[in-house]
């Protein structure tokens, strides 16, 4: 197999996927094609939360504030600098776009892994209760921040921004991190990971550091969380301090709660069927043989995700998806 996948045959994979991306995004209705990229951004969101919440055993309400970094990051990176990069790259082409891109994506990502690697070597001494008011702080100071910030528009919002994302580089990203976390968790840090889950007190008097652990998973889920905000920016063409608040955070929540801690595949799973499923709840809200109380429920997503939270407590605490792929780091199969 690696004889016919070697770098030059991944690359011009690569290459042709993104041609074919490009022509589909192209062709696609525009509502489709939002909600397919949609879809593809929560995955990347739900999976780097998962690491931080289900295989590590923290609980973070911030993930919405690492979103809102990389948003904002890549937004202004692409378009105060397009210019210089265009002018050395021979002009706007379909090459100079795409890295273009590339970095804006990139250095979205690395500013949400600083911020979260500044905040997690204080704050991760802490955990349960203590932790989510700590994180759930910081997305409200950085959505604050960004609201008295007139450099990316204050409270008007930050506009004028490419659409430069597509179906290539939305689900190549959902991929990679989905590569990214089951390669880290199937490692020895996956059993580290697992170890500060389980007890902690245990892991630590086994040598493990569950700080390390801890940190390691925080900046590595800010980074997509970046990444994930980058690709967002560039789909809306418009962001907004007040798209990044507490009810995001809860939103990417319910998406790992609902697919099950610790679950890489059901969390996928139940990050799509959410995302549909809010979608859909719009259209409900609209139609006049409902009772009231019902089309007001639909509008308001803290209900949906309130009822969301109690059904699952009662009825599957495992998550929707709880027995759906679920694996277990660091342990070998009877031979």
């Amino acid at each position: 197999m690696s004889r016919f996948l070697g770098p030059k045959t991944l690359l011009l994979l690569a290459l042709l996927s993104c041609l074919v991306a490009n022509r589909a995004t192209a062709s696609l209705n525009s509502y489709y094609l939002q909600i397919a990229l949609f879809i593809g951004i929560n995955i990347i969101l739900a999976v780097s939360l998962n690491l931080i919440n289900g295989y590590t055993g923290q609980f973070s309400l911030g993930h919405a504030g690492f979103m809102a970094i990389g948003a904002y990051t890549s937004a202004w990176f692409s378009t105060e600098h397009a210019g210089v990069i265009f002018h050395f790259l021979g002009g706007a082409n379909f090459f100079s776009v795409n890295i273009l891109f590339l970095a804006a994506l990139l250095l979205g990502g690395l500013a949400a892994a600083l911020a979260g690697l500044l905040v997690g070597i204080p704050s991760l001494r802490l955990s349960g209760d203590y932790l989510a008011i700590v994180t759930l702080g910081f997305g409200e100071i950085i959505r604050v921040l960004i609201q008295n910030n007139e450099a990316v528009g204050a409270s008007r919002g930050y506009g004028g921004i490419s659409g430069y994302t597509n179906i290539f580089w939305t689900y190549t990203l959902a991929a990679l991190t989905l590569y990214t976390v089951l390669t880290l968790v199937h490692s020895t840090y996956g059993r580290g990971f697992v170890a500060v889950r389980d007890d902690e007190l245990a892991a630590g008097s086994s040598g493990i550091s569950a700080i390390k652990y801890k940190v390691l998973a925080f900046t590595l889920g800010a980074f997509f969380a970046g990444v994930a905000g980058g690709l967002y920016a560039h789909t809306t063409r418009y962001i907004n301090p007040g798209g990044f608040d507490f009810q995001l955070s809860v939103q990417i929540v319910i998406m790992v709660i609902l697919g099950g801690m610790g679950n890489t595949a059901g969390v996928t799973l139940a990050a799509i069927l959410l995302t549909v499923l809010l979608e859909y709840l719009r259209f409900v809200s609209s139609y006049t043989f409902l009772p009231d109380v019902l089309r007001e429920i639909t509008k308001n997503r803290m209900i949906i995700f309130s009822i969301t939270l109690i059904l699952l407590m009662l009825l599957r605490p495992d998550g929707l998806f709880g027995g759906l792929g679920r694996s277990r780091p660091g342990r070998k199969e009877a031979e």
